[in-house]
């Protein structure tokens, strides 16, 4: 007990004492980095009060996907991607030879509806003129027939009164012949005067007879005249009502001939436009972006050909956090780094987009289903690049870029 004592003060050494220098300059170490700090939290606090910043954004703009409208085998192309061409440029071109037969085969369609529609057109102003002639005729044997009757009933007064009037001679010499047989037997008369009237009876008896059957012949001349009147005047009603649907009818057919034309045209018009479509032509200025076609290759309509992306009209497309945009406004300016190119744009906030990017993806999330984790959104924000810039020749779509928004 009295050994280790001693043992245990001489373990622990005597500390030196700390220089006055070094006493004195630590507490000016710690405020210097203590007011970098604070200058460099203000200085932050500063410029995200009146900026907005990210780097997640891109240059976007339209591609248009080419693709041919007729079907046929390509036998050109003059195009090679990453090569820059003009709206009407032809892309590549397609056998016409079938499209060609489609067009006279059209034309032959549009000359045979052409000579249908001239050989039935005058066919109306002919059907109008025959019912004119025909009421016309028929009007006239209506008034003949009419004639004829009025005639056949004066025939037959006429004959009737002759009758009465033979009849009336025929019994005064009947009367005469029958005295003079009673004479001649008592020999108060001559042989030959009662001859004489003995054939004048007999005359007078044939004529009353021959007045019988014209009287018989007369009154059937006046029935026929009384059905052909009535057979007439129903042929002039007759065609009077049928005239004006012929004439409709042959109307309706010179309309469905000038519709047959006009039908002919058209396909003679689609198939001298699918003939021009054998020439896939560029619809906008670009850059050829990508090229799927080939010499010898079979295409249809809807295949995608050639893509051109569109190097004018570009915008920026940058995705911010939504808790970024609490004072961001279209029309806002905002200066734009591209990377590429080392160069710094100006532009300005065009729109906010419509909905988060994970709401738009392939496979929203589903907050509903138990598991929710809030996680900061991301918004599109569209800014456009003002034009007449030096450097927006060397944009292309997809580049990475670093927008800034001026927000206060």
């Amino acid at each position: 007990m009295s050994t280790s004592a001693p043992m245990t003060q001489a373990a622990v050494p005597a500390q030196a004492p700390l220089p006055t220098a070094t006493r004195s300059r630590g507490p000016f170490i710690a405020g210097g980095l203590a007011l970098i700090a604070a200058a460099a939290g203000a200085s932050y606090w500063v410029h995200a009060r009146h900026f907005e910043d990210t780097d997640d954004a891109q240059i976007d703009g339209n591609i248009s996907n080419v693709s041919p409208r007729v079907t046929g085998t390509v036998t050109a192309v003059y195009v090679l991607e990453d090569q820059a061409v003009k709206a009407g440029d032809v892309l590549a071109e397609i056998d016409p030879a079938d499209l060609q037969i489609a067009v006279e085969e059209a034309k032959a369609q549009v000359a045979q509806a052409q000579a249908q529609l001239e050989a039935e057109d005058p066919s109306v102003p002919i059907t109008m003129t025959s019912n004119i002639s025909a009421v016309s005729t028929a009007g006239s044997d209506l008034a003949a027939a009419r004639a004829g009757l009025a005639a056949a009933r004066k025939e037959v007064e006429q004959l009737t009164s002759q009758l009465a009037e033979a009849q009336a001679n025929d019994r005064t010499a009947q009367l005469e012949r029958t005295r003079s047989e009673k004479l001649v037997a008592q020999g108060a008369v001559s042989q030959s005067d009662y001859d004489l009237r003995s054939n004048a009876a007999a005359a007078s008896a044939a004529a009353a007879s021959a007045l019988e059957q014209s009287l018989a012949g007369a009154r059937d001349r006046v029935q026929q005249q009384q059905a052909q009147l009535v057979a007439l005047g129903s042929r002039l009603e007759e065609i009077r009502s049928n005239g004006p649907r012929q004439v409709a009818t042959r109307r309706a057919s010179v309309v469905m001939r000038q519709a047959s034309l006009d039908v002919a045209r058209a396909q003679l018009a689609q198939a001298e436009r699918n003939l021009s479509y054998a020439k896939i032509l560029a619809p906008v200025a670009g850059i050829v972006a990508k090229k799927s076609i080939a010499l010898g290759d079979h295409v249809a309509p809807g295949q995608q050909v050639v893509a051109i992306s569109q190097i004018d009209g570009l915008w920026v497309t940058a995705n911010y956090r939504e808790t970024q945009l609490e004072a961001m406004r279209p029309g806002q300016p905002a200066a734009i780094h591209v990377d590429a190119l080392d160069v710094d744009l100006r532009g300005a906030v065009e729109a906010l987009g419509g909905a988060t990017g994970s709401r738009l993806s392939v496979l929203p999330p589903e907050n509903a289903s138990g598991n929710y984790v809030k996680v900061v959104q991301r918004i599109p924000v569209r800014i456009r690049i003002e034009p007449g810039q030096p450097g927006l020749d060397g944009l292309r779509i997809g580049m990475s870029v670093e927008p800034q928004v001026t927000v206060r």
